[in-house]
């Protein structure tokens, strides 16, 4: 089990409240089956400059000074491949490599019940996100220690519209909109609260699939999810021609 324990248990306060020793755990979030990359390979073990793309992410929090551990969550099938990647003290702060779940958020949820039940500040990322920057971690790190949630976030550059059946019906403000990336972080007893009540919820399975914020956002409204930006370098590795783009931005 990964320690999610206080770096000074005298520090405690109240349950989901503020704490400036509390540690801080990156989860990278490696267990989706990549359908729409194709091939063989699965996406998280590509090769991106010299090495696969889950081990971009997690050389990334092994690297920044306010992650204290990391929990790598892989597709069942890829656990022992994962551990012997992660393994031998290359990545030092790696606790732990477990298997995921059938969807994303059975994958959160296991990873928040490997944490255990001790309070800390969590950060969820996806491994599909390999050029994660420590100027980002950084921010989210120092934004958890008086937030209870966080969501990194881009402007939105493009008009975006609603529409029903190829037709438009909004042109919401683009000024309010942001484009989601991760991390996403929470104290951990915050997205557990949300991920039990989500799960209690006969609804939730049959709505649109969301991701973590959203879950907060949709069962804990009263906990502010705060915005912390991104960059337009940590991109999302969906397709292969994806690949070729985020080869380009490392040169540069």
């Amino acid at each position: 089990m990964t320690d999610c324990t206080r770096r000074d248990h005298a520090a405690a306060g109240r349950p989901g409240g503020y704490s400036p020793l509390m540690r801080t755990v990156a989860v990278v979030l490696a267990a989706g089956s990549g359908q729409r990359f194709g091939g063989e390979l699965p996406k998280q073990l590509r090769i991106l400059a010299g090495r696969t793309l889950i081990e971009h992410s997690v050389a990334a929090f092994d690297n920044a000074p306010g992650i204290d551990a990391i929990l790598v969550v892989t597709n069942p099938g890829l656990t022992g491949q994962v551990r012997a990647l992660v393994a031998g003290g290359r990545y030092r702060k790696v606790t732990d490599v477990i298997d995921g779940g059938a969807t994303r958020t059975d994958s959160t949820r296991r990873a928040i019940a490997a944490l255990g039940e001790d309070e800390c500040d969590v950060l969820f990322h996806d491994a599909a996100r390999p050029l994660i920057d420590q100027q980002t971690i950084a921010g989210c790190v120092r934004a958890l220690a008086t937030e209870r949630a966080i969501g990194v976030t881009v402007p939105s550059s493009d008009t975006i519209v609603e529409a029903r059946d190829g037709v438009l019906t909004g042109m919401p403000r683009r000024d309010l909109l942001l484009r989601c990336q991760t991390p996403q972080g929470f104290r951990l007893s915050v997205i557990s609260m949300a991920h039990r009540l989500a799960q209690a919820d006969p609804d939730f399975a049959a709505s649109a699939s969301t991701d973590d914020c959203g879950v907060v956002l949709r069962y804990l409204p009263e906990v502010p999810v705060r915005a912390v930006p991104g960059s337009e370098r940590n991109i999302k590795i969906t397709y292969p021609s994806d690949l070729d783009i985020a080869e380009i931005l490392l040169r540069t």
